[in-house]
């Protein structure tokens, strides 16, 4: 390997370092929700909070982040989200009770907004050739895919012999690692000290989805009808409408609106919100179901979660070497069908539907989200362009993370409410498919079209050029 090649390894390694650590916490939390609940007298509205809370400020706090990159430089706020992970890891792991869990996990979010859009715009600025770029992302993707694909079996394996606590310390190493090839191998980018932060939008941001997620998560516990779960909607939907008439006013916005007037880009994200939310719906809802339904340890579920997440670096490899051939719109379309009807299939699942059967549907899922993934990430850069890398990643994260909220929020609301664990999983089964539908019909419509005119519009000029005049000499 030249010193070149090296150095890109290791500036991959770097970026992909705070992706792992969430990758990680995204599967092992699924694995050891039963053990959480037992050891910390849980129920699971309050395991909800646990991964939800998470996921919340991660949510909320994304654009701000990506604003916070522009003014003091990406590296700078990466390096600053990865130590807070870090000490939110370890507060984690020494939690006494369900509440202070939940507080450590709502830090953990608030380092990950950091590190995350920050680490796609460092990507994007050491790899500015766009073809060496899309490889580059589905080299990135497949490390990051690594850590989901470990996930399950790292997890099942820590919670059974070291209990539920190791499973946080296992970010202590990783995340040290990547501050410090970070330090060595990253370069810093540009930052400007007048770039304004939208305060106020971003307050209202935090509160929506704030009052959503108790909305969703409480509702089935308290009722839906009880005073404050329609409080918590009325805030929702106020705060949506006050945020909105700031944005169109406003100098400083929240979002970047110009970019979604680019369809691919507006896509992009409309996909990656159902993606998310169809996704970790899944892996929230059967890490429980193996274990409350079937009766499974934390080591088995990990394994039998498998299928789900162990074809996902090698399909991320894949579309590394077919993304020259194919576009990215006609990807997005057969694999998001793909996935919809293997999660359809699963919404006819009972208590005679042997292993082998849902084994194969995650499996199928799985392919599919390694192809789905890095396609609408590439997507999304070539319709922002790298000078809107910070920009760009943080709209992105910030969609998909709010769909992740929304669909472990949903599927926690359908198992609370379900009769049974059977029911409960083939309800949830259902609204994932769904989903993935909407997914699929939102990138024929936003993302394959416009790609399609694109093409059309750079040949037909090409072919309709007169032929030019025979030389004299």
């Amino acid at each position: 390997m030249s010193s070149d090649e090296e150095r890109s390894a290791m500036k991959i390694t770097a970026l992909a370092a705070g992706f792992v650590m969430a990758g990680l916490d995204a599967t092992v939390m699924q694995v050891a929700g039963a053990t959480i609940q037992e050891r910390l007298d849980a129920s699971l509205t309050q395991l909800t909070w646990a991964v939800d809370g998470y996921v919340l400020t991660f949510a909320a706090l994304l654009m701000l982040a990506g604003g916070l990159a522009g003014r003091i430089g990406a590296r700078t706020v990466y390096m600053w989200g990865m130590a807070i992970f870090v000490v939110a890891s370890l507060a984690s792991a020494l939690a006494p009770t369900i509440e202070s869990l939940i507080a450590a996990r709502l830090l953990q979010g608030a380092g990950a907004a950091l590190f995350m859009p920050s680490s796609l715009a460092l990507l994007v600025h050491a790899f500015p050739d766009p073809r060496e770029r899309t490889k580059v992302l589905g080299l990135w993707s497949a490390v990051v895919s690594s850590s989901l694909a470990l996930g399950p079996t790292v997890g099942g394996i820590m919670v059974s012999t070291l209990g539920w606590q190791s499973i946080f310390l296992i970010n202590l190493p990783v995340g040290l690692i990547g501050m410090e090839l970070t330090r060595r191998f990253v370069s810093r980018t540009g930052a400007s000290r007048e770039t304004p932060l939208a305060i106020s939008g971003h307050a209202t941001l935090i509160v929506v989805l704030a009052a959503l997620s108790f909305a969703l998560i409480e509702g089935p516990q308290r009722g839906w009808t009880s005073a404050t779960v329609p409080a918590a909607a009325a805030v929702t939907v106020i705060g949506t409408v006050l945020l909105l008439a700031r944005e169109r006013h406003a100098r400083t916005t929240v979002m970047p609106w110009t970019l979604f007037r680019e369809p691919r880009f507006a896509g992009a994200n409309a996909v990656g919100f159902f993606f998310n939310a169809a996704f970790y719906g899944v892996l929230f809802l059967v890490g429980l179901y193996f274990q409350h339904a079937r009766g499974a340890s934390p080591l088995r579920a990990g394994l039998e979660i498998l299928p789900l997440t162990a074809f996902l670096p090698l399909s991320n490899i894949t579309f590394a070497r077919i993304s020259a051939r194919f576009a990215n719109g006609p990807l997005l379309i057969i694999f998001l069908f793909v996935a919809a009807m293997a999660s359809l299939a699963m919404a006819t699942i009972s208590p005679a539907t042997p292993y082998w059967q849902v084994a194969l549907a995650l499996a199928v899922t799985g392919i599919a989200g390694g192809i789905i993934s890095p396609a609408m990430t590439a997507t999304m850069v070539d319709a922002a362009g790298s000078e809107n890398g910070n920009a760009a990643g943080a709209v992105l994260n910030a969609n998909r993370q709010v769909g992740t909220l929304v669909g472990i929020a949903v599927i926690g609301a359908v198992l609370a409410a379900a009769p049974d664990w059977t029911t409960g999983t083939a309800t949830a089964f259902l609204a994932i498919g769904i989903a993935y539908l909407a997914a699929a019909v939102t990138a024929w419509h936003l993302i394959a079209r416009p790609e399609r005119r694109a093409t059309l519009a750079q040949t037909i000029p090409a072919t309709s050029q007169p032929a030019p005049p025979l030389s004299r000499h």
